[in-house]
């Protein structure tokens, strides 16, 4: 029983680690996001950009398949983290004056 307890709390501290590093990983991705975001806004470019979504979630469902993680959840995950994108682009657009509502992509 101790000997399981142990390997428990080793798992769940690995996991803290992963959790902490996701964190980390995603905050670094929406600087970048938001940085197009504003690139976008200021140079007046499209803010949508259908073909390179279709590409990002082609190329994550590989990388899932890959790595042996379900792809329709990892479509699911980038989908997620594509609305907030959004949101954020949006928000940047109407900073800038030239937001009509428009969705943006990564």
């Amino acid at each position: 029983m101790d000997q399981a307890k142990a390997k428990l709390l080793e798992l769940r501290a690995s996991i803290d680690n992963i959790d902490a590093a996701l964190i980390h990983m995603l905050a670094e991705r929406f600087r970048c996001t938001k940085a197009v975001g504003h690139l976008k806004a200021e140079h007046e470019l499209p803010p949508a950009d259908p073909a390179r979504e279709a590409q990002q979630i082609e190329r994550l469902r590989r990388l899932a398949d890959d790595a042996n993680l379900d792809p329709d959840f990892a479509e699911k995950f980038l989908n997620f983290i594509v609305k907030e994108v959004i949101r954020h682009h949006e928000a940047i657009a109407e900073s800038h004056g030239n937001g009509e509502g428009e969705k943006v992509s990564t």
